[in-house]
């Protein structure tokens, strides 16, 4: 299988993954609150994030389901199920009004949550497996290129096409688009890898977070990502408000965030990608953290100086995007090489859910820390944290090693 074809499949499924959770995270609170939904039932949307920060409770069930004798793997299958189910849970969602049924579309959306999350065990298998270490540069590109894609269209199409044709016409085009994103998946073979899961005598392994955790790889892997992450995650929690509070009204907000910052954050995960390609992801990990640092830097000095032109703000806003997509693709290609491929879904799972768990703590504590002490002090801890980083990643890097050899098994993409 071409690795060509494989990185359209990876683009469809993560496309579609993401625009449905734009729809959720970011359209539906601003759906509820204009039909006059309370802000306490606005921030249940929150609690939509647990089945992604829980997902790797039951990774290994998927898993287990997923691998099968002789190489054989099921992957397609539980991607076009899930998405299936997840797809007629948002045609019943077009039946209920947001006004009249609040709690039962919460409901909906809760069940297409766990859905899609358990949906994205499988996808992470199929990526990890199917691209070749030369190839995960390009995957890691795609996989964050699609996810700024699919909140695109979940975030800011769906927005405009409610505005425009009302909930249950903007619902049912955006289920007919995520099926047409679902095609690649559909036409896409998934021919039998090697027994990468079975040992000389046979026996099959049985992939569990007990095998996960007692790979160096894996525990180091985590501790990488738990401080490479907290920058980032409280800078992004707090570069909308900031932005509000020096005077951007929410339609250039919205275009900022929505055209000129994607171009932006997916320019940053282009060079990355060949970046990656060229050095290893896990040497441009140190590099980008600084540069992460440079730009939280420039926005402290920002939150020191009043009345900073407009352009100024705008400029600090897109060397965000560019470095927060060029972050992602820096660090989940690298988690790809820590992920074993005897069980892919279960130890990527467990690096995605580290990262979502960081991004709730961090966004939280630091938008407490700038609500009390202002946005310098959410900057100055967010570039301390990065500059901490660039400081620990060398002696963390070399805890973990190389975990597959860099041929690939038959039915790997190069």
């Amino acid at each position: 299988m071409g690795a060509a074809r494989v990185l359209l499949t990876v683009a469809g499924i993560y496309t579609t993954q993401s625009a449905i959770g734009g729809m959720s995270f970011q359209a539906l609170p601003a759906v509820l609150r204009s039909h006059g939904a309370g802000l306490e039932l606005v921030g249940l949307v929150s609690l939509f994030m647990l089945p992604w920060a829980l997902k790797f409770l039951w990774a290994p069930a998927v898993e287990r389901f997923r691998q099968r004798p002789g190489g054989i793997r099921r992957s397609r299958p539980i991607i076009l199920a899930g998405q299936g189910v997840a797809f007629a849970l948002l045609v019943l969602l077009a039946a209920l009004s947001p006004r009249e049924a609040p709690l039962a579309l919460f409901l909906l959306l809760a069940a297409v949550a766990v859905v899609v999350a358990t949906v994205d065990i499988a996808c992470d298998g199929f990526t990890v497996e199917r691209l070749a270490p030369a190839t995960r540069g390009w995957g890691g590109a795609v996989q964050v290129g699609g996810g700024y894609a699919g909140m695109m269209l979940g975030g800011g199409l769906f927005l405009v096409l409610v505005d425009r044709a009302g909930w249950t016409a903007a619902v049912c085009a955006m289920v007919g688009l995520l099926v047409l994103l679902t095609l690649p998946v559909l036409l896409t073979p998934e021919p039998p890898l090697a027994s990468l899961g079975e040992d000389r005598s046979g026996n099959r392994h049985r992939p569990s977070l007990a095998a996960a955790f007692a790979r160096p790889d894996v525990r180091w892997g985590l501790v990488v990502v738990m401080v490479f992450q907290p920058g980032l995650r409280i800078v992004q929690g707090l570069m909308a408000p900031f932005l509000i509070d020096r005077g951007f009204d929410l339609a250039l907000l919205g275009m900022l965030h929505g055209v000129a910052g994607t171009a932006a954050s997916l320019l940053g995960a282009l060079l990355a990608g060949l970046a990656a390609r060229r050095w290893g992801a896990d040497a441009l990990l140190g590099p980008a953290v600084l540069v992460e640092a440079a730009v939280f830097l420039a926005l402290l000095a920002a939150a020191l100086v009043p009345g900073l032109p407009v352009a100024a703000l705008v400029g600090l806003l897109l060397a965000l995007a560019a470095v927060t997509g060029a972050a992602f693709v820096v660090l989940y290609t690298a988690m790809m090489g820590w992920t074993s491929l005897r069980q892919a879904g279960v130890d990527f799972t467990l690096f995605q859910c580290a990262d979502a768990m960081v991004a709730a703590l961090a966004g939280y504590g630091g938008a407490l820390l700038a609500g009390t002490l202002g946005y310098k002090a959410g900057f100055g801890l967010a570039a301390g944290a990065a500059l901490a980083a660039a400081a620990l990643l060398p002696a963390l890097r070399a805890r973990i090693g190389a975990v597959q050899p860099d041929a690939a098994p038959p039915g790997v993409a190069v």
